[in-house]
Parts: structure tokens; C-alpha cells; sequence
């Protein structure tokens, strides 16, 4: 599953993908099949939550932070080794600080995972690449099996 960068519309694509481009069903627009982690807002952030049907890895994150830039290249990398079976997102605190404090944000970075449309983990704090794939996997894991992480 690819979230529409545009419009936030989930979409299907097979795999292999189709020859060409495939755009989205409900804007049309060129799909990112690469599993780069997306900018959101608040609103955005919601919508995707709701009804991801992957499991969401959420950066809370400001330009002006130094372990956010850190972290900024590992999510790149988590992004694009799980394309379709994970969705990575971005939002940027200072830019959208009523959606930081709706999530209760007090410390950046700040890595939330959902999964089935709630919050199954939380932590700060930069993590090698390693230990933020077990991370993820350890929380979506526990989620299938209706553990809260």
C-alpha cells in the first residue's frame, strides 16, 4: 500500500509494479513507490492514522534540532527498505505545534508507531537503524496480537 503524497488516498500496487508510472485512483497523480518518508500536517497525520492500512512510523521532529537531522537519513533508509509494508511519516513541530501538543510531544525526536488506527509505541530520542527496525517490528508485532507496546 502507497499513501498519495497529494491527496493522502491510500492505493494498492501490485508487485511487481505495472510498466510506466502508477498514479494515484483518486488524484491521478504520479505515485512515490519509493518508500521515502512524507511530510505531513496535523490533518494529514490524522487521516493516515485512521486508515493506514500498513503500519505508520510517525517523526516528530524541527528543523533546528541536531538529533533530528541525525535520525532524519536512518527513517530515509527504514522508509525505503519497507516500501508498501510501512508508511513513514514526518511532521515537523514547528511548523505544526498544535498537532505536536494534541499528541502530547515533550521532547523531539520523537518516534510514534500505529498500527489498525491507534498508537502502539512511543519513544525519543535518535536510535541506530538497527535497533529502530526491532523497535518498529517488536511494536507491530505485539499489536497484531492486541498488546498495547
Amino acid at each position: 500500500m502507497f499513501r498519495c503524497a497529494a491527496c493522502g488516498a491510500f492505493n494498492r500496487v501490485p508487485e511487481p509494479p505495472p510498466p510506466g508510472a502508477p498514479t494515484c485512483g483518486r488524484c491521478q497523480r504520479p505515485l512515490d513507490l519509493s518508500g521515502a518518508p512524507q511530510e505531513v500536517d496535523g490533518d494529514g497525520l490524522h487521516r493516515a492514522m485512521a486508515s493506514s492500512p500498513v503500519p505508520v512510523l510517525l517523526d516528530l521532529w524541527a528543523p533546528w534540532c541536531g538529533p533530528c537531522r541525525v535520525a532524519g537519513p536512518i527513517l530515509d533508509e527504514v522508509g525505503r527498505a519497507n516500501p508498501g509494508k510501512m508508511l513513514v511519516l514526518k511532521l515537523n513541530t514547528e511548523a505544526h505545534p498544535r498537532a505536536a501538543s494534541e499528541l502530547n510531544v515533550r521532547g523531539i525526536p520523537t518516534f510514534i508507531v500505529y498500527a489498525g488506527g491507534r498508537e502502539v509505541a512511543r519513544r525519543s530520542g535518535v536510535l541506530p537503524r538497527p535497533d529502530l527496525e526491532r523497535w518498529v517490528a517488536s511494536a507491530t508485532q505485539g499489536s497484531a496480537a492486541g498488546a498495547t507496546a
